[in-house]
């Protein structure tokens, strides 16, 4: 279930213009059709799962492209969390942002 939407997920964001995104982590539940409940919970595991097959395939992490709706336009701390933990970020906290940053410019340029 997870890798189908998954999937749904990377095509979404790999499509829709780049003057819609960032999406929030609601706005993206809200467009794949989810329903409560763990709308949320169900979107971070599948952008957990695209962030591993990024960074396993070289690409940037196109999970960069949904912010949190609290977080000043920035992902969740998991984001963060998982992107050290894949060594795509630095682990430290200052460098972080700078790392997203780039990340971010890099997931828009190389989609579909």
């Amino acid at each position: 279930m997870t890798q189908a939407l998954a999937a749904r997920a990377r095509r979404l964001l790999e499509t829709l213009p780049a003057s819609e995104l960032p999406l929030t982590y609601r706005q993206l539940a809200e467009a794949l059709g989810l329903e409560p409940p763990r709308t949320i919970q169900r979107v971070a595991q599948a952008l957990e799962m695209l962030m591993r097959e990024d960074v396993d395939d070289g690409r940037p992490m196109i999970a960069a492209l949904v912010v949190s709706r609290r977080g000043e336009g920035l992902p969740a701390v998991g984001f963060f969390e998982l992107a050290v933990a894949l060594e795509r970020f630095p682990a430290d906290p200052d460098a972080q942002l700078n790392a997203y940053r780039d990340e971010f410019q890099r997931a828009l340029v190389v989609r579909g």
